[in-house]
C-alpha cells in the first residue's frame, strides 16, 4: 500500500467534496447508492464495523480496511474518522487500488481486509 499517495488522493477527494465521513453518513451514502467505495479504519470499533460491513457486502460496494482513524481524519482535515465513503467513481477506483484492494465488490475485497479488524 502506498499510504502517502493514498492519503494525498483522499485529501483531493475531500477538497472535491467527493467524500462522506463517519459510519452513519457512510451507511446512508451506501443505502442511497451514492458511495462508490468505502474505506474503514483498521482501528475502528467492532460495533462500527458490524454496522457497516454487512451493508457493504449486501450492496456489493467495494471496501477496504486500512489506515487508522487518525490517518483517515488527518487526510480529510478532520479529527479521527472511522469510515469514509468516496462518492466519485474514478477517485474511488484509484483510492481502492492504492489501499491494496481491488475495485471489484465483495469477493475481491475479502482478501484486502483482515478479520481481526472487524
Amino acid at each position: 500500500m502506498d499510504s502517502r499517495a493514498l492519503l494525498s488522493l483522499l485529501g483531493l477527494a475531500a477538497r472535491a467534496r467527493a467524500t462522506v465521513t463517519g459510519t452513519g453518513a457512510a451507511r446512508s451514502a451506501v443505502r442511497d447508492g451514492k458511495a462508490a467505495a468505502v474505506l474503514l479504519a483498521g482501528d475502528a470499533s467492532p460495533t462500527q464495523s458490524r454496522k457497516l460491513v454487512p451493508l457493504l457486502r449486501a450492496r456489493g460496494t467495494p471496501f477496504v480496511v486500512c489506515l487508522t482513524q487518525d490517518e483517515l481524519g488527518g487526510a480529510l482535515g478532520r479529527g479521527p474518522v472511522s469510515a469514509v465513503a468516496v462518492t466519485d467513481s474514478n477517485l474511488a477506483r484509484r483510492i481502492v487500488e492504492l489501499a491494496g484492494g481491488s475495485s471489484q465488490p465483495q469477493d475481491a475485497q475479502e482478501e484486502s481486509r483482515t478479520d481481526a479488524s472487524i
